[in-house]
């Protein structure tokens, strides 16, 4: 019998990965808010694993009526100190908590490769919790990233979507790529309507995290890595789908 997980343990830094980079905070989460744009449904908005709260803060100028569940304790804390009252947090896992409403936006991003039941939490996004005319915001890390690719090459890494020792201590289970998430999707009855990755990367998290504080990347180079990866998603860091309700398989 597997023992419980540790949300907050899983949630902190280890010595081989951080949880999240300032590449993650000041490049990616502008460009995933720039690519859910034009799909966003008026109404509200259910943020699945809100961590710490920096995406959340993103979505505040864009809806009045903002719900979060969280399974760490730890980040909803950090959380209750950034987000405004308009924002309700809940501390649960996905496939236990009973939320009041359906809604029309709902945003999974870099959570479902957490999941030890991803399909099952799909299907609960697809018959209970997203509205009628509602999208689901899915974002997974895209294991034929090019600087995923390399470290293959280098030997850092097995293949390109094994999950390394660092990856399962902060509780990821699988690493996706375009066809394995809308596999997934699918199974779960959802609808996909759009697809898609988001910037094209080369570097590592930690490799960009260097580089960002210097004069060699500037905005427009993030800006032509951005609209690279459009044409180019299975290159990209993240890979997106938008979904809309479907049948139940």
């Amino acid at each position: 019998m597997n023992s419980p997980r540790n949300y907050n343990q899983e949630t902190r830094d280890n010595e081989g990965r951080k949880y999240a980079y300032s590449f993650d905070f000041d490049v990616m989460h502008p460009y995933m808010i720039d690519s859910f744009r034009p799909f966003f449904r008026p109404g509200n908005l259910l943020e699945l694993g809100s961590y710490q709260g920096d995406f959340t803060q993103r979505f505040e100028p864009l809806f009045n009526d903002i719900t979060c569940v969280e399974a760490s304790s730890d980040a909803i804390e950090h959380a209750q100190k950034k987000v405004g009252s308009h924002v309700q947090l809940i501390h649960a896992v996905f496939e236990q908590v009973q939320l009041p409403n359906t809604y029309d936006n709902i945003v999974l991003t870099h959570v479902l490769e957490h999941l030890d039941r991803p399909i099952e939490v799909l299907k609960r996004i697809n018959t209970e919790w997203l509205s009628d005319t509602g999208r689901l915001f899915l974002v997974c890390p895209n294991a034929n990233a090019p600087s995923r690719q390399i470290a293959v090459k280098m030997g850092l890494i097995e293949h390109n979507s094994a999950v390394t020792e660092a990856e399962a201590q902060h509780g990821h289970h699988i690493t996706y790529s375009l066809d394995t998430l809308e596999r997934d999707a699918k199974k779960a009855g959802l609808r996909v309507v759009h697809r898609s990755g988001i910037f094209f990367k080369a570097l590592a998290n930690f490799q960009w995290d260097q580089l960002l504080g210097t004069q060699i990347i500037s905005k427009d180079y993030l800006d032509g890595c951005y609209m690279l990866g459009q044409q180019y998603p299975d290159l990209c860091a993240s890979i997106f789908l938008v979904c809309e309700k479907g049948q139940p398989s």
